[in-house]
């Protein structure tokens, strides 16, 4: 469970401040628009696979984790690498952001109820994505995140011993992590509006 992990550039202004005015997008639109970055991922798969990154600060007096995003309304879109015009959030950075901060609090819960004192500490998360696959340009890439890799940087005296103890607790009781680590049981449904 070791990575370096960089904080995900945060750079997408607020929802309500700048809203995209583009006319709504119709099928063709989506397939001009992605049209040369599929021609570009089957001439050079490489080239689709992008790192997602979240990151976030434990909180120093209660149990909670600051995550990095930037925006309080979340609006999601398309990935840059599928097209879109990186103003609107990703769900991908949004499911790191979001166990990152499951993490985090799970981590600063666990080290609270273990008294382990921690004086800092940052919570990373990365995934890699080949976007050939939820592009439809190579049916063997997979959809989905391939890797994901969670990371605690900790300030604390506690011995190895505690902090393996709190690293073991915390992958146990981050609901978060369990969810992905154990696939669950989904569901998808539509209903008429």
């Amino acid at each position: 469970m070791s990575a370096v992990a960089v904080a995900h550039a945060g750079g997408y202004p607020s929802a309500d401040i700048m809203e995209p005015e583009e006319a709504p997008m119709d099928a063709t639109a989506l397939r001009e628009m992605q049209a040369p970055l599929k021609n570009r991922y089957r001439e050079t798969p490489d080239s689709a696979v992008v790192t997602l990154k979240a990151r976030g600060s434990l909180d120093e007096t209660s149990i909670a984790c600051k995550v990095e995003t930037g925006r309080a309304l979340a609006v999601a879109g398309l990935h840059p690498a599928t097209g879109g015009s990186g103003l609107e959030l990703c769900s991908g950075d949004m499911l790191l952001e979001a166990l990152v901060a499951c993490a985090g609090v799970t981590v600063k819960a666990v080290a609270t109820a273990l008294e382990i004192p921690l004086r800092a500490g940052t919570v990373s998360a990365e995934g890699d994505l080949d976007f050939r696959g939820t592009l439809g340009v190579d049916k063997a890439a997979p959809v989905g995140f391939r890797a994901i890799r969670l990371s605690f940087a900790l300030d604390t005296d506690a011995p190895q011993e505690k902090l393996d103890q709190l690293l073991k607790l915390t992958e146990r009781y981050c609901v978060v992590f369990q969810t992905l680590n154990h696939k669950p049981e989904l569901a998808v449904s539509t209903t008429r509006a």
